[in-house]
């Protein structure tokens, strides 16, 4: 296989993982969207899109097989389409949380709020938010492979934990003051800790790219 061709199929996989990308960012901010404003039809729609995701993923993995199987790369070209195949793991496993969250999002559009639950609706909101411009910088560092910007977006983790603590206390207080409402409260306390899981997806992404432009094995949590 030709270097332009070779470069065409690497440019075709960096387009699928792109997409992928743009999908999942799109699934956070929607599923989020669904919570805040009760809206099971948007909770819903997300849940649907998440096929979309997966198809990506498979096409993205075929492609890196294809080329591997094809060219034999070796190097920094290997070490490309391997770092590629990571991160579209990653992302395959964002649009899962984003639906995990949308399904929770559903449940509690049914069921009545628990008492005092407002300021822990504008904390999600706001872990929403923190999380989607993190895979949206994840993503801009990914395609310029850079892997300053990549350790700069995996250090923007620490106020997303900390709006996840923040919520959690405050949700087992409640539960131990509002104990008729159980299950409202485990569903947002399953959001905020899948919230801060696609944090820690971001991080892993982080290392991906610092790999991709380094060879190098780091841990950036």
């Amino acid at each position: 296989m030709p270097r332009t061709q070779f470069d065409q199929e690497l440019e075709n996989i960096q387009a699928t993982a792109s997409r992928m990308g743009a999908l999942v960012e799109d699934a956070i901010r929607n599923a989020v969207q669904a919570l805040l404003n009760r809206d099971r039809d948007q909770a819903t729609a997300v849940i649907k899109g998440d096929e979309q995701i997966n198809k990506l993923h498979l096409q993205l993995r075929e492609e890196v097989f294809t080329v591997i199987a094809t060219q034999a790369p070796v190097a920094r070209d290997l070490r490309l389409l391997l770092g590629l195949q990571y991160i579209g793991a990653e992302l395959e496993r964002m649009g899962d949380y984003a639906t995990r969250i949308a399904k929770r999002s559903r449940k509690l559009a049914g069921e009545p709020p628990p008492a005092d639950a407002e300021s822990t609706f504008v904390e999600l909101g706001r872990m929403g938010e923190l999380v989607e411009r993190q895979v949206h910088d994840i993503l801009s560092a990914f395609i310029a492979v850079d892997a300053e910007k990549a350790a700069q977006v995996a250090r923007q983790d620490d106020a997303i934990d900390r709006l996840y603590r923040k919520v959690f206390a405050e949700q087992l207080s409640a539960l131990q003051s509002d104990p008729d409402h159980v299950m409202p409260i485990q569903h947002l306390l399953n959001i905020a800790h899948t919230l801060e899981r696609i944090g820690d997806r971001v991080t892993n992404v982080a290392e991906d790219i610092v790999f991709l432009d380094s060879g190098q094995v780091v841990e950036l949590d």
